[in-house]
């Protein structure tokens, strides 16, 4: 198609890589962000991809976000811990609170970990993954405290939330092939809408709203001023959940919720409440795991209702979409990667060794 590119996943990443050093970020923080938002494309997440790069930068200019910050415990009571990120890169200092509390969980059977003051910790899911390769359950509630809200309450007319994802990850006998529920509770995430709107593709109905409250297929509302919301999922029960995951990661956290007291500054800093259990202190580890598979094997023989489109469990579609891009490429619109490539110039990087990194010579 004439509106979009394809990368070379490898290729997209050495490109991230770059543009995130010269963002003043060390090797190892390049790798993290980097293959982090990759394998959002990969697993078929773009809006948690390489496309958030410009706001990225636009946050690294404003001093929203800060390279080279590594998480900091500020409190260990036991199966209680608690960090701050500091605004550093939430794919950095996410993944280093889990890595505490997953160590934790080998002594203690259980722990309950938050995360306040983290810059966009990204895909949710790539945490719970964590929590699956080292044989753990893990939940996962999240918010955002100082970006403009975007998502309405059921029955209401304009924005009160963030799309506040909620993760639950459970490991398998097969440890390749964990069950990890990974969702925003709104309709879809925001970043699905702002692909939509790079792309010039309208929204089904029943997603949105424009500023009056009036429903609409126009992604372009929730980039203009007065911008209309995004509805949550199943109506009351999104609401509900987006409720509880915005009390369970704000307060919890100590990082607050997005009500009007606290200050937005426009970044997009995250709080996050995680659980994360053993379940061999629960029961038979051979019993869980042949239970969990017969389960999933049950659900999965029920007869689709389209061929074309069998019962999956959740991560079978990313674990597909990873194998199909790995083969294939990256799709992108052509706005959001000229979006990209006018970010990488900002940093310093001219366009065509943007071009060349990509090898869309």
């Amino acid at each position: 198609m004439d509106n979009e590119i394809i990368v070379e996943a490898g290729r997209l990443r050495d490109l991230v890589y770059e543009i995130i050093r010269l963002g003043g970020s060390d090797a190892d923080e390049c790798r993290i962000v980097s293959d982090h938002l990759v394998e959002a494309n990969l697993t078929g997440h773009d809006s948690h991809g390489v496309g958030i790069i410009p706001t990225y930068i636009a946050n690294l200019q404003k001093k929203l976000l800060l390279p080279n910050t590594s998480v900091q415990n500020t409190s260990d009571n036991g199966s209680f811990l608690q960090f701050d990120g500091g605004k550093g890169y939430g794919q950095r200092v996410a993944a280093e609170a889990m890595e505490y509390a997953l160590e934790r969980c080998k002594t203690t059977g259980v722990v309950v970990m938050t995360l306040k003051n983290s810059h966009h910790i990204g895909r949710v899911g790539a945490y719970g993954k964590m929590a699956t390769e080292a044989g753990f359950i893990s939940l996962h509630f999240v918010n955002v405290t100082d970006h403009f809200t975007i998502v309405a309450p059921h029955l209401g007319s304009d924005s009160r939330f963030g799309t506040n994802p909620v993760c639950i990850a459970m490991p398998t006998k097969e440890k390749s092939r964990p069950i990890i529920l990974d969702m925003a509770t709104s309709k879809v995430a925001m970043g699905k809408l702002r692909v939509a709107h790079n792309a010039g593709e309208l929204m089904q109905e029943g997603i949105l709203i424009d500023k009056d409250g009036h429903s609409t297929r126009d992604p372009g509302v929730m980039f203009n001023d007065p911008k209309g919301a995004l509805l949550p999922f199943a109506e009351h029960k999104g609401y509900g959940l987006a409720l509880m995951a915005e009390l369970l990661s704000g307060v919890l956290s100590g990082g607050g919720t997005i009500q009007p007291k606290n200050k937005r500054l426009e970044g997009i800093i995250n709080t996050m409440t995680v659980i994360v259990i053993d379940p061999s202190r629960l029961g038979d580890l051979d019993w869980i795991n042949d239970e969990i598979d017969a389960m999933s094997k049950f659900v999965k023989a029920s007869p689709p209702v389209n061929l074309d489109y069998p019962v999956l469990v959740p991560g079978e579609p990313e674990r597909i979409s990873s194998q199909s891009r790995a083969r294939n490429g990256i799709r992108l619109d052509t706005e959001s990667w000229n979006q990209i490539l006018i970010s990488a110039e900002t940093m310093g990087l001219p366009h065509e060794k943007s071009i060349d990194i990509s090898g869309l010579k």
